[in-house]
């Protein structure tokens, strides 16, 4: 009787041993669908971007209030260009947006392939003069008509920035938008009021003729001095995945992470991804 009775014991003790062994792995398996659920929103930012954001922000609001260019633009095109500031270019040369010398840079310089073997970059002291270089490039006739948008109308400048010319890629003001509202970029950018926008737009227009008028009497094209965006961009499918995405374009899954700031490999349909630059 004892026996039988030590027996049932030890039969009861194994049968809940292993149904606790198959709770934990039931656990854990739960735990994991969990994490790659709340991480298919997809395109959630990273450290990196934030903290280049939380670092350049003041000067894309500086050069918003004095020119009127949206701050959230400012800074998705600068994190777009730059690779949230990892790019050749803007480590060595603090150049931020891909501004070539063209023919009238008088300071230092570097030479990288871009649509030729050694094309001329500018080099600046710090990364502020490139984001004020970059909005003396866009005074140009060839955008002027963007600044009579208002300051805080990043949708109407994505759009108004492909249409000028700015880049190439049909996708690139949707590319801007999703980055602007997967950061709420927006909430750098200010309204003005009727008056003070009649202002700004006086005084841009007035920086625009005087740049025409000391232009040198050979004129530099505006693609001799910043060539168009031309990123090959991707919207993601169903049954799309970073390694099939990677033998599609032949370029590594580190590259499709990389250039779109990604800590996993979760995708959301629809997602628009930078395949190359």
């Amino acid at each position: 009787m004892k026996k039988f009775f030590y027996g049932m014991i030890v039969f009861m003790m194994l049968i809940t041993s292993c149904s606790s062994r198959r709770g934990t792995l039931s656990s854990a398996k739960s735990g994991s669908n969990s994490k790659t659920s709340s991480s298919s929103s997809s395109g959630r930012p990273s450290m990196a971007g934030n903290d280049y954001i939380a670092h350049y922000k003041d000067i894309a609001i500086a050069e918003m209030n004095k020119y009127g260019i949206p701050a959230s633009i400012k800074l998705a095109q600068a994190l777009l260009e730059s690779g949230n500031g990892n790019s050749y270019l803007a480590r060595e040369a603090n150049n931020h947006f891909g501004i070539k010398c063209g023919g009238v840079w008088k300071g230092k310089s570097v030479t990288r392939p871009d649509d030729n073997i050694n094309d001329c970059f500018r080099v600046y002291d710090n990364p502020e003069q490139s984001f004020k270089d970059h909005s003396e490039f866009l005074l140009r006739p060839r955008y002027s008509g963007l600044f009579k948008l208002d300051k805080n109308d990043y949708k109407g400048w994505a759009k108004g920035l492909k249409a000028a010319g700015y880049a190439t890629n049909p996708r690139y003001p949707d590319l801007l938008i999703e980055m602007i509202e997967r950061y709420h970029l927006d909430q750098y950018d200010r309204g003005e009021t009727p008056k003070e926008k009649v202002v700004r737009e006086e005084t841009v227009q007035e920086e625009i003729v005087q740049q025409v008028q000391e232009a040198p009497p050979a004129v530099v094209k505006t693609e001799e001095i910043k060539s168009p965006v031309a990123m090959r961009i991707h919207e993601v499918k169903a049954q799309d995945t970073l390694y099939s995405l990677s033998k599609r374009y032949n370029v590594s899954v580190e590259q499709i992470k990389s250039l779109n700031d990604l800590t996993d490999e979760a995708l959301s349909l629809g997602q628009l991804l930078v395949i190359s630059k």
